[in-house]
């Protein structure tokens, strides 16, 4: 996998497309041009949009890396970066519906069907882009691995029907997420970037308490990725601590338990 897919996110390309943003350092600049010289660039920007960038970095040099950076023993890691993006996204914006081919958790081919593309969600526990999208003949709310879908074409819609597919997808999907508050215990608010970075994924707002010079970071994330977030629980330790979330303090209170049985402690002390 090359360098432009490890870094290439939805955001990021959807707020060069849509937006007038430019990098303002000669180092981004620079590591820009270097991203755009890959062949997935190709794939994920369209043509206007690289030209438009392209001659905004004529004058810029490509940093030359190839001789101070050397991976070893790299982990095998999957494709974050899918075809489809493009072409889902642009549906969505347009505010249209699609005619999607896929497979079933089986591998086996679906025949067509028609619905409405709602929102891309990329799933860092599971490492893959999911669609997730309103079945017209069910009408029902559907979630699909980007992997299982062959092909999809776009199809016009009322325009007075998309909006309230939209508001019966925040409904539903509103109801399968979940909310936590994590403390950030006082010791070790000079480590509040580092537990950030490992809830960058999630959608969150961060409280400060003057009076008790606390922070507690609010997060809002899928149900499925609760599993992840425990993982990320665990990995930062004493740091933190579960304020609101029964499912996540219950499970935490599991993993204590167990840590403390098998060295033969007492779990209630």
């Amino acid at each position: 996998m090359n360098l432009f897919e490890k870094i290439f996110s939805y955001q990021l390309a959807s707020r060069l497309e849509e937006t007038a943003t430019y990098t303002l350092t000669s180092q981004e600049r620079a590591w820009l041009k270097m991203m755009l010289e890959q062949p997935a660039a190709l794939h994920a920007l369209d043509p206007q949009t690289l030209h438009k960038i392209g001659d905004c970095l004529l004058e810029e040099e490509i940093p030359q890396l190839q001789q101070a950076l050397i991976e070893k023993a790299g982990s095998a890691d999957g494709q974050t970066y899918s075809p489809l993006l493009r072409p889902l996204r642009l549906i969505m914006r347009r505010r249209q519906a699609m005619e999607i081919q896929r497979l079933n958790k089986h591998g086996q081919l679906i025949p067509t069907q028609y619905g409405v593309p709602w929102k891309l969600e990329f799933s860092m526990a599971r490492r893959e882009w999911y669609l997730l999208w309103y079945n017209l003949r069910t009408r029902a709310a559907m979630t699909t691995r980007l992997i299982h879908i062959q092909s999809v074409a776009e199809m016009g819609l009322p325009e007075d029907q998309y909006e309230p597919i939209c508001q019966r997808m925040q409904e539903i999907c509103s109801v399968e997420r979940q909310e936590a508050v994590i403390q950030l215990l006082p010791m070790y608010n000079m480590e509040l970037t580092r537990i950030l970075h490992a809830f960058s994924c999630f959608d969150k707002r961060v409280e400060f308490v003057a009076e008790e010079q606390t922070y507690y970071i609010h997060l809002n994330f899928a149900g499925n990725e609760s599993e992840y977030v425990l993982n990320r629980l665990r990995f930062l330790g004493k740091r933190v601590r579960v304020i609101q979330g029964d499912h996540l303090k219950r499970r935490m209170h599991e993993t204590a338990t167990r840590a403390l049985a098998r060295y033969k402690q007492n779990a209630d002390k």
